[in-house]
């Protein structure tokens, strides 16, 4: 009899409803492969459920906080059960807006300017991004995923009202250059570049609602509409990322394109796994099933990451 793996869904953070679409997504795929699966919400006591059902290993299907910044990681390493996904140092980096980008700069990938602002030297701060990031800029939780609290801010009006909404639940925001470009993500699998999509959404940029909302109408091209060494040059860099950020499984890197060079803006080391998600999306565009993908993910699946 097979041994089951368990998917880890649900969880804490604001992104706990993508994960549950994400988590079944990939249990029905792996109940068609023929595994035993279990599907468990990842809060309350559900670390003794999990030791209970002693599973061959975890499919790691939570976005966000507590999912993809270390933590369960942490968890299933100490418990010696197997994961998909990216182990502890490289999800806690990933996640790391700040941090991540002090890498991918010291390897030469270009990311938008950017400041950090904290709430205890906020003022002296803000003082300094008026004058050198200058508007329109962006401002974002260092450390949350899917665009949550992702704005864009035209004047200081805008950046005042956003910073104060942010600055209640998070202790640490990204403030950066608005790059005006055209929006390019990459898939990475292993150590090799899937490919690359252009998404051209009607709203103002890609965010949460533009992710995960059929009626947002985002426009897909896959693959990207790049000359064929633009094309190479951004699976490159997103390979590159996935490498430096000592990444395994899958991951998607975001990127924007603006007088022919590409800004990174961040990596996704649990990139989402619905009807509307850009892995699957660009996995399938050549040739790679569903089904097949998560067979992989779950085939790269270790400890001692």
């Amino acid at each position: 009899m097979k041994k089951i793996i368990v998917v880890l869904m649900g969880g804490l953070s604001g992104e706990r409803k993508i994960s549950f679409l994400t988590g079944k997504a990939c249990a029905s795929a792996l109940k068609k492969k023929g595994y035993r699966v279990r599907e468990l919400d990842a809060k309350g006591n559900f670390i003794k459920k999990l030791i209970k059902i002693k599973p061959k290993l975890v499919f790691n299907a939570l976005h966000g906080k507590y999912g993809e910044d270390g933590f369960i990681q942490s968890i299933l390493e100490s418990l010696k059960i197997p994961y998909t996904h990216s182990g502890v140092f490289s999800s806690s980096l990933a996640m790391d807006k700040y941090l991540s980008r002090l890498k991918f700069e010291k390897n030469g990938i270009k990311v938008p300017k950017y400041l950090v602002l904290r709430k205890s030297g906020e003022k002296k701060s803000i003082k300094k991004i008026k004058k050198e990031i200058k508007f329109p800029l962006v401002i974002k939780p260092n450390n949350e995923g899917s665009s949550l609290g992702v704005y864009i801010c035209k004047n200081e009006k805008q950046f005042i009202k956003n910073y104060n909404s942010i600055k209640k639940e998070h202790n640490i925001i990204l403030v950066e250059k608005y790059i005006p470009g055209r929006e390019i993500q990459v898939a990475v699998m292993g150590n090799t570049a899937l490919g690359a999509i252009e998404l051209i959404p009607k709203r103002e940029f890609y965010d949460y609602k533009a992710k995960y909302s059929i009626s947002a109408q985002t426009k897909h091209v896959m693959p990207a509409l790049l000359s064929y060494r633009k094309y190479k040059e951004v699976l490159n860099l997103a390979k590159k990322a996935h490498k430096i950020l000592k990444c395994r499984g899958v991951t998607r890197s975001d990127f924007r394109f603006f007088n022919n060079k590409f800004y990174l803006l961040e990596l996704n080391t649990q990139p989402g796994m619905t009807k509307l998600s850009l892995v699957p999306e660009i996995a399938n565009h050549f040739g790679f099933k569903f089904e097949d993908l998560v067979m992989k993910i779950v085939k790269d699946a270790d400890c001692n990451k």
